[in-house]
Parts: structure tokens; sequence; C-alpha cells
């Protein structure tokens, strides 16, 4: 398997170096945090994510206080209420965790709230990178950003500026 993906490796590059391919780079965080519609849609995003976290904290604020009490009256309690009460508070807990996961988890609402606000943002950074790429005729354009295996770029190659003249950003 090493060796297949060594082989392959080196394919890639003597390809590259046969054919001289221009290589370029983008920071998209960069190119981002340029575009005042991207700030919008991050500060939305940040309020309602806020908004929903002080919610569920609120919740757990409940749910501790109702734990505590039960605690403390459990001794006296008949075992039939001790039962009623700890199953309550499991529901309680489940619905908290429901709604956690209705917020924040796969797919939910944060994710597609995101996916609203920020997609269209993200392909119109592409767009314009595309385009970069066809008139100078790049092979390969990485992005610095987003936990990238790019371990060097040479300034020359970063295309970022670029990018956010073609997008009219100032």
């Amino acid at each position: 398997m090493k060796k297949q993906f060594l082989v392959v490796v080196i394919l890639f590059f003597s390809v590259l170096s046969v054919h001289a391919q221009k290589i370029g780079y983008i920071n998209s965080e960069y190119i981002l945090g340029k575009m005042p519609e991207y700030k919008e849609a991050k500060d939305r995003l940040d309020k309602l994510a806020d908004r929903w976290t002080k919610e569920i904290d609120e919740r757990y604020v409940v749910l501790n206080q109702k734990k505590d009490l039960f605690l403390r009256e459990e001794v006296l309690l008949p075992a039939e209420e001790k039962e009623k009460r700890a199953e309550e508070l499991q529901k309680l807990e489940s619905e908290i965790v429901g709604l956690q996961k209705t917020r924040f988890g796969v797919g939910g609402e944060y994710f597609q709230k995101r996916q609203e606000l920020v997609k269209p943002i993200q392909d119109k950074v592409f767009d314009a990178m595309q385009k970069i790429a066809s008139k100078k005729n790049y092979a390969f354009i990485f992005d610095k950003a987003n936990q990238s295996t790019l371990v060097y770029g040479d300034k020359k190659s970063d295309l970022s500026d670029e990018v956010i003249k073609e997008l009219g950003i100032k």
C-alpha cells in the first residue's frame, strides 16, 4: 500500500515537472475576513448560537436545581414517588440533550443556517478563484486555511489578494 502511494506521488510530481504546471494557493480565512457580507453572516450566526446556548444553559440550571431538590428529599419519599421523580429528571435531561442535537448537531439548525448564510459567500470566493485560475492557467490552487497540508507557500504564489480584487473588495 505504501509503495503504491509512493508511486502515485512520484508520478504526480513527475507529471507536474514535465508540463510545468502552475500552482498557487489562497487563504480563504483572510479573504472571507475582508468581505463585509461574511462578517455580517458570522455576526448573525454568533448571536444565534449565543441565544441557543443561553437557552440550553438555562434548562440545565433548572435541571440541576430539580436534581438537587430530589437528592435532598429522596430519603423522605416513598419508592413510587422516587421512581416517578427520577423518570421526570431523566425525561427532562433527554429533552435538553435532544434540543442540543437539534440546534447544534450534525445537520442541525445551526449547520443549516450556516449553509444558508455562509455557503453563497464561499461560492463567490470559489468562483473568483476559478476565474483567476482559468485566466492565468493555474493547474492547482490550494487553500492555506482549513487545516490544509500546505506546509510552505512562497508569497509570490499567494493569490488571495487577486481573489479579493476579483470580488471587487477594496
